[in-house]
């Protein structure tokens, strides 16, 4: 009989177990226990207790052994004093989700978003816009202006200024001009692999003006007589022709160009001749200056580059020079010149300076009997020598093969763009040199044609939204 009792019981509790289970929408109950006779009593051993069915045995199911755990249950709290069973409440779980059809008004999405437009969003703080906008990608804050003159005048906005100089923009961009549009810029940007076509102001002269050097956000462009300097934000249009060069010098000169952060924009411009002259535009006074004639150190004439922009690390300029091979840098705060002897690479031709991090890197062609390849070398700051960390992959050089390649350098700001021509065949390569990426640059054409565009020198600069001229 206790046999008998125990099983209805068990029943009784499997039966309420699956009330609750229908009530909640759990999956579907098991098939019903099979009908037990009553046991007969025989003088042999007695009977085996009949365990649950296996559909029971599925671990889906809420089941308390009651022999091993007397523990709380994910479906029932059960209690078991005296050997008596007693059913308490259950534990409520989480709704189940409706079906989009049985949603009242009150609940649908549309509903919901036209509450947060009119209560929630109309309070929404005027500072956390610009903080927002400050940081989403540059193409993207131009489409932004156009959505009312509030957001447009953010360009002029001194707490925005503020918000753009707390972001950090890792990419450069590339500004460079074309052989059939000189005075046409083509902005290229690595992230989204777009070309653009700013308009650039009206340059206050009919000499063609190229750019030679950037700089927080500005890119200083120098006529093709060498006569005047002018910076500009190719972003904003933000234009300045600087002042007349005290030193009258009509040869080749290379330029460098440097951001003072901590002084609200402030920069300045280095041009350096091969006969050792100089001279330092601040923008903070609107001057050139000469801090002083070259060190008897340095020797004269200096051979430079011209074909390789300077590099920046910290407050020192650094430019490639040869006769002989090596490097001549510059520390704009302490006005010290150097020299290093740094022999250049066995078959080198083509070459220009780089910087990643800090480092200072190399770039150039390396030809040896009919085979180029573009190879990248870092400078070892202990031995003075090049130690080459990369070079472009073997299936790119084999269209090199036997033909009389031509290298620029368009940008040598963490990433290098490099031009490669031969014949009339112009090829764009970039370079990540964080990443040893290398990556095919797509062509230059101009919007409403599909002239593919000749690029004729450029250089590389981070955007900045609020940089000033």
């Amino acid at each position: 009989m206790l046999f008998v009792k125990g099983l209805a019981m068990l029943r009784q509790l499997i039966g309420q177990v699956q009330e609750l289970l229908d009530l909640y929408g759990t999956p579907p109950p098991p098939p019903p226990l099979a009908t037990v006779p009553p046991p007969y009593i025989f003088h042999h051993p007695p009977p085996t207790i009949l365990q649950p069915p296996a559909e029971l045995l599925d671990d889906r199911w809420c089941l308390l052994n009651l022999e091993e755990d007397s523990s709380e249950d994910d479906c029932y709290n059960l209690l078991m004093p005296a050997g008596k069973f007693k059913m308490l409440e259950p534990v409520i779980g989480r709704p189940s989700k409706r079906a989009r059809k049985d949603r009242t008004p009150e609940q649908s999405p549309e509903t919901s978003n036209e509450t947060m437009e009119s209560e929630i969003w109309k309070e929404f703080p005027e500072d956390l816009y610009e903080t927002v906008i400050a940081r989403l990608p540059v193409a993207a804050f131009f489409r932004f202006r156009s959505v009312c003159q509030k957001w447009n005048s953010l360009l002029t906005s001194n707490s925005f200024s503020v918000q753009c100089g707390q972001v950090t923009r890792v990419q450069p961009w590339f500004y460079t001009r074309t052989h059939e549009n000189v005075n046409t810029g083509a902005m290229y940007d690595p992230v989204s692999r777009k070309w653009y076509h700013p308009t650039v102001p009206v340059v206050p002269t009919k000499m063609i003006i190229l750019p030679v050097a950037s700089a927080g956000g500005l890119v200083c462009f120098l006529d093709i007589s060498h006569r005047s300097f002018y910076v500009c934000n190719p972003l904003t249009r933000s234009f300045r022709e600087l002042r007349a060069r005290s030193v009258k010098v009509w040869s080749r000169v290379i330029v460098g160009m440097t951001a003072n952060e901590k002084s609200g924009g402030a920069y300045q411009i280095m041009w350096v001749g091969s006969d050792g002259e100089y001279e330092i535009y601040d923008s903070r006074n609107h001057t050139w200056t000469r801090p002083g004639g070259m060190p008897a150190c340095i020797k004269l004439p200096l051979s430079l580059n011209f074909r390789s922009q300077p590099v920046t690390v910290g407050a020192c300029m650094y430019f490639l020079r040869s006769d002989p091979d090596g490097i001549v840098s510059y520390d704009m705060e302490t006005g010290i010149w150097k020299q290093f002897t740094v022999p250049a690479p066995v078959h080198l031709r083509e070459h220009t300076l780089a910087e990643c991090g800090g480092r200072i890197m190399l770039a150039g062609l390396l030809t040896k009997n009919a085979a180029t390849c573009v190879c990248v070398w870092e400078l070892q700051k202990m031995t003075l020598l090049w130690k080459e960390v990369d070079r472009m992959p073997n299936i790119w050089c084999l269209e090199f093969y036997g033909k009389p390649i031509k290298m620029s350098c368009l940008g040598n700001k963490t990433l290098l763009m490099l031009s490669l021509r031969f014949k009339m065949t112009n090829r764009l390569v970039g370079y990540d040199i964080a990443r040893k990426e290398w990556f095919k640059v797509p062509n230059c054409v101009f919007p409403h044609s599909r002239k593919r565009q000749w690029i004729a020198c450029g250089t590389a600069f981070h955007p900045c939204l609020t940089a000033k001229a």
